[in-house]
């Protein structure tokens, strides 16, 4: 270790005994110069040197031990195994062979390395055999070089070292939050002839193949060796910016009993706790005293537990994003959680929501009966509709105890509630692989007070942390409404039309229509083929779409399917008891693509409009496919389906007016990539502020009025 390079830090350079010379004991020992300082260094009491020895023993741990050879004048520092002690003396066991190779060497110190100071005690040999040897406890006993923060060794840390071109691997040797000690060799086609000590290098740690750390580091301190180097790096950053800045942050809360935080960690692997001092959707902060930090930003923690009332853990991966200093020697962490299961997120947003508002229920246990009486009382379910589901009513009610109850990872439903009565309601479901589907949302005044907005608000808090779990594979977001519904039409439809960019988020417009299947099923005109879609068939429709809307509608469908080795939604749904599968059919006359069909199907109920389980059809060319032939293409399609009567919806939407077809309806599709989710947000919030300043300036001037 490079003792004199700087001088004026002496003391604390020379106790930075290397975790290399720990492990590859017995080693000359490099320190004499800490013997020179003990006079000016602090002092404990033996009885600390005695609870510091027995708990080395008990944990089955060893202590080092400072030798002189006479013959040659050389020190060692060897290794060795402490027995119980009393009071003056202390009995240790020889590690291996030792005591035959050392027997004739003079012991000087025994020295305790804790990883933040070093325990220096002079000490006189009594007795040593082959196996053990006793020693004389001194009354002076030193302690030197406090450290800033605790160096913990590690293990099986493979580093890889990156500056300019210079490349260099090998292990992690030890750890601060202050720096890191490596051991690396130059990559065979490097140099360390290269390598500049004063630039600043890139620093990447794997724990099994799995990267735990990456960031830049500057060297504060080097070993003179061409072939093989120890390098002590310091870390460049104390905050990342790990996600893209947002105008509004989640809302940080500090919980009552306070939840705290388990992990293994990913340098020295063991297991730390520590408490949360505040806590978002999207991450928490902890604070830890200066002496044991463990936390430094960058840092990658594979598997964390956050743990409410000692009971409720949610497990999540996690990353420290900042590393602050605060008052009276602690700093404060921050912490951002990078990904978890749909199911984990729902208990945490159920928390922090419930706590912002007790009155707000995340997928919590909810009365389906109550949740039918909402419904009807609502107009959610008007005679019209109830009229169609009526017959079907025993499989409604199943569906929406899976969805509700069983609660799965494919659903999630929020609700304003009031001594047990339902005001506010939304919910999603898992509609495509990539795609996640509002199929409801509604709300009632309490108390003459709007429910509205609140549930909107809290809408967006939720859907603001669930766009960065990869797991969830939240890539969409996608809601059906009618045009005349001014509430979503204001929020939704205005965001389209003011962002004006149909690649982030598009509206399209499909015709409603009950369809009852023809008896016996029309045959198709000589020259027309219904097949199943192929990749050609894709690549024209995608041309129509692209002409006609630009939207998002294909890029949610994905008809191409690229084969995936992870479980599909078919899959995940049947997992739960349920059913989900669409597939496409093409209709052509000769070569050319005239529409295509999508068989959407879904267990009844599912959605109560039947939007995911209904056939919907693209049409490329109006004018040349007329209605008996397409009205033929769905009665050889609608077999499928266990009623004769099904739903279609048709897009473009003029189709069915022009050829003078009867519809009940429109549907306007919202679609939205969730990559820009952080812009719809804000746009969201701004809106937001808008219609609840107009509904104030509604309020006074009625009020001034009376």
């Amino acid at each position: 270790m490079d003792a004199g390079k700087n001088k004026s830090s002496s003391t604390r350079a020379d106790t930075d005994i290397s975790n290399d010379e720990l492990l590859l004991l017995p080693c000359l020992f490099q320190h004499r110069d800490l013997v020179r300082y003990l006079d000016s260094s602090r002092t404990i009491d033996k009885k600390k040197l005695v609870s510091t020895l027995n708990h080395i023993h008990f944990a089955g741990g060893s202590v080092l031990f400072h030798l002189h050879d006479p013959q040659y004048g050389e020190d060692v520092l060897i290794r060795a195994y402490p027995e119980p002690c009393l009071k003056e003396t202390i009995t240790c066991r020889w590690s291996k062979d030792d005591s035959l190779q050392f027997e004739s060497y003079q012991f000087q110190h025994l020295v305790i390395v804790d990883g933040l100071s070093v325990i220096l005690a002079p000490v006189n040999l009594r007795s040593i055999s082959k196996t053990s040897f006793s020693l004389d406890l001194p009354d002076s006993i030193y302690t030197l070089g406090k450290r800033q923060a605790r160096r913990h060794k590690c293990r099986n840390i493979i580093a890889e070292l990156n500056q300019s071109g210079f490349m260099a691997k090998g292990t992690l040797m030890d750890f601060s939050p202050l720096a890191f000690r490596v051991k690396v060799a130059p990559d065979p086609n490097s140099s360390f002839l290269w390598f500049n000590p004063e630039g600043q290098i890139t620093i990447a740690l794997y724990r099994n193949k799995e990267i735990i750390f990456s960031g830049l580091c500057r060297c504060i301190r080097e070993t003179f060796n061409l072939s093989v180097k120890e390098l002590v790096l310091s870390p460049a950053n104390r905050q990342i910016a790990r996600f893209k800045k947002k105008k509004y942050r989640n809302p940080r809360i500090r919980l009552t009993p306070s939840a705290y935080v388990t992990f293994t960690h990913p340098f020295f692997h063991k297991t730390t706790r520590l408490d949360i001092y505040n806590i978002a959707i999207s991450g928490f902060s902890v604070r830890e005293n200066a002496d044991e930090s463990v936390l430094v930003p960058g840092m990658i923690i594979p598997e964390s537990n956050i743990t409410f009332s000692g009971k409720l853990k949610i497990k999540c991966k996690t990353q420290v994003i900042y590393r602050r200093p605060e008052k009276k020697g602690y700093f404060r962490c921050g912490i951002a959680i990078l990904d978890m299961d749909i199911a984990a997120y729902r208990q945490l947003s159920n928390i922090i929501t419930n706590s912002i508002d007790t009155n707000v229920h995340i997928s919590d246990d909810i009365d389906v009966d109550v949740l039918w009486e909402y419904f009807f009382n609502t107009g959610f379910i008007y005679p019209k509709k109830y009229e169609l589901i009526q017959s079907n009513t025993a499989a409604f009610k199943e569906t929406y105890k899976r969805l509700y109850q069983d609660k799965p990872e494919i659903a999630m439903h929020m609700t304003y509630q009031k001594n047990g009565r339902i005001y506010g309601h939304a919910s999603m479901v898992k509609a495509y692989e990539g795609a996640w589907m509002f199929h409801h949302l509604a709300a009632i005044p309490v108390e003459k007070k709007h429910t509205g907005l609140p549930v909107l608000k809290q809408i967006l808090h939720y859907l603001s942390g669930l766009n960065y779990l990869p797991s969830v594979k939240f890539n969409y977001l996608m809601f059906y409404f009618r045009p005349e519904n001014r509430f979503p039409n204001y929020f939704f439809g205005d965001l389209v039309r003011d962002f004006k960019d149909p690649k982030r988020c598009s509206l399209d417009l499909f015709s409603y229509k009950s369809y009852t299947k023809q008896s016996p099923a029309t045959k198709l005109p000589e020259g027309w083929l219904l097949r199943e879609c192929a990749p050609t068939d894709v690549s024209e429709l995608e041309r129509f779409y692209n002409h006609y809307s630009g939207g998002l509608l294909l890029d949610i469908l994905d008809l191409k399917q690229e084969n995936s080795e992870e479980e599909t939604l078919e899959k995940i749904y049947e997992r739960h008891g349920l059913l989900r599968k669409w597939k496409a059919f093409s209709l052509i006359e000769g070569q050319k693509l005239k529409a295509l069909l999508i068989v959407d199907q879904s267990n009844m109920g599912l959605n109560l409009s039947e939007l995911l389980n209904n056939i919907k059809i693209l049409i490329c060319d109006q004018e040349g496919l007329p209605w008996d032939v397409l009205s033929a293409s769905i009665d050889h399609l609608i077999g499928i389906y266990e009623t004769n009567t099904i739903p279609i919806m048709v897009f473009p939407d003029t189709y069915l007016e022009d050829k003078g077809i009867a519809y009940e309806k429109k549907y306007l599709l919202w679609l939205a990539d969730i990559q820009y989710g952080p812009e719809y947000l804000e746009y969201m919030r701004n809106k937001m502020k808008m219609k609840l300043r107009f509904f104030i300036k509604f309020l006074v001037k009625t009020y001034l009025k009376k």
